[in-house]
């Protein structure tokens, strides 16, 4: 009997371990929130690029299409080009749209069995164990529920949707008190056009965190790209390449490795210096407060570098966008107070750019407390996968896509063929222990590396791990009607 296998989400992520776990003769069955495929590419604002060069964002059997001439495809034709991938490859006919998994439970196994397997899985095998997922899934258009079951679950959920991550402020400090509207960013992009160009017509802006006049609350500087080089460099050139790879210190290194590490050292300093030298030169941050207080090194490993909008700069000098330099805000009837002013921004509609709350999300995808303990670690570490694939302590489970990179694309299709290797047998897992101490080695490399914002970034350890080895609910749903419930088997 074929091995079934569920996957949640029909993003970038989703489409390609479907695609591999096809090949290699699994059941997938696919289960999409949404009417489409796409994930974050499928609801999102009309100015969006790709801020990756095109060539740098593409699958590896299936190159762009002859009609996608820009360097820096807008997100339409990226939707249009990951669409064509999943019709090519016959992933449509595995994908229950309008499916939203509220919550998974394993069952066949008790935690003290779970708790004692010095393996993972009991065995180190991804199908050794006599446990089953079950996946409750909530039809999107009738609000019934049914209830799937398993050999294997893939969740593919991302962590920049489903939970917008909302500041939390006083009641007296809050938007309550505010008389305009207030708006996260995940919601604006699911406005069609002329929805969110009627929101936004005519309107004083606050941003927190357009083409159209706003002020931005910048709590944190970045470093910003005007465009994909530096002075005539592609930014890989600099940083992605094995040479650039060998100017610093990685867990696991020989001897030799980190003598070589120790004296490029200067070398690695020196990239960081040239490249925020050029910036600087090149962009007015000075002028207007933008000059972040840490490297672009750090930066680079903790994913926040950024391409600029287009004439984001001209719009600033004509005073349509204004920026704010702040840590902290507060909410008046008349706009926004943010610290070291007396006098609010005035303003008719705010919204909040503030990111997500992935790992809450993926929290609360599991029935079981001791999953979500598992799966969050303690306040102080990061998502503990090992090779951003496996939680060495949740079995018949795996990870795709949550680790953010700088080309996601790429980073995932490396992990799906690792995982296709692992489900068909032909990779050994190390045990429990040694999988914990592996992946507590690159928690501290990560923190080490990224700063203040280590708790999203993971690109240093998918980049290495992945490739070494290789050649490594959204949101709570409470208590639920059900007005139907069965168990089916993913076929």
């Amino acid at each position: 009997m074929k091995k079934r296998v569920a996957i949640v989400g029909a993003g970038v992520s989703g489409l390609l371990a479907c695609k591999y776990a096809l090949q290699k003769g699994f059941q997938p069955i696919v289960f999409e929130s949404d009417d489409r495929v796409g994930g974050v590419w499928a609801h999102t604002i009309d100015s969006t690029k790709l801020q990756n060069i095109r060539q740098a964002y593409q699958f590896s059997d299936f190159p762009w299409p002859s009609s996608a001439k820009e360097l820096y495809p807008k997100h339409d034709v990226v939707l249009n080009y990951i669409e064509s991938y999943a019709d090519h490859f016959d992933i449509y006919s595995c994908i229950k749209f309008n499916s939203k998994v509220i919550s998974i439970d394993y069952v066949g196994e008790s935690y003290e069995e779970i708790e004692s397997w010095h393996l993972w899985g009991g065995t180190g095998k991804p199908f050794g164990s006599k446990g089953r997922w079950h996946i409750n899934v909530q039809d999107t258009k009738s609000s019934t529920i049914q209830v799937y079951e398993a050999e294997f679950v893939i969740l593919c959920i991302g962590q920049f949707s489903g939970l917008p991550n909302i500041p939390e402020l006083p009641p007296e400090k809050g938007s309550q008190v505010f008389n305009g509207k207030v708006i996260h960013s995940m919601n604006y992009a699911a406005m069609d056009r002329s929805s969110s160009e009627e929101l936004v017509k005519n309107k004083r802006v606050t941003i927190i965190g357009t083409n159209y006049p706003c002020s931005m609350i910048q709590r944190t500087a970045h470093w910003f790209l005007p465009t994909g080089s530096i002075s005539g460099f592609g930014l890989g050139l600099l940083y992605f390449n094995r040479f650039a790879g060998s100017l610093e210190h990685k867990p696991g290194e020989t001897f030799l490795l980190g003598v070589l590490a120790t004296l490029l050292s200067p070398l690695r300093w020196g990239i960081s210096k040239f490249v925020e030298c050029y910036l600087k030169w090149k962009l007015p941050l000075k002028k207007y407060g933008m000059i972040p207080r840490h490297s672009f090194s750090q930066d680079v490993s903790s994913c926040q570098i950024a391409m600029l909008p287009e004439n984001f700069f001209i719009k600033m000098e004509e005073g349509s966008i204004i920026i704010k330099n702040s840590p902290s805000f507060s909410f008046c009837k008349e706009g926004v107070i943010i610290e070291g002013e007396t006098k609010p921004i005035k303003t008719d509609v705010v919204i909040y750019a503030t990111g997500f709350k992935g790992d809450e999300k993926l929290k609360n995808i599991f029935s079981s407390p001791v999953f979500q303990h598992y799966i969050m670690g303690s306040p102080a570490s990061i998502l503990t996968l090992y090779r951003q694939v496996i939680h060495p302590r949740i079995p018949q489970l795996t990870v795709i896509g949550y680790a953010e990179t700088l080309s996601n694309l790429y980073t995932s299709e490396i992990r799906c063929q690792w995982l296709t290797h692992l489900l068909e047998g032909k990779i050994e897992l190390p045990s429990i222990r040694e999988m914990e101490k592996d992946v507590k080695m690159w928690e501290n490399y990560i923190k080490q590396n990224s700063g203040n914002h280590w708790k999203v970034c993971e690109v240093k350890q998918s980049k290495a791990k992945i490739i070494g080895v290789e050649k490594r609910s959204e949101e709570n749903p409470g208590e639920l009607k059900r007005s139907e419930e069965r168990v089916e088997t993913c076929t």
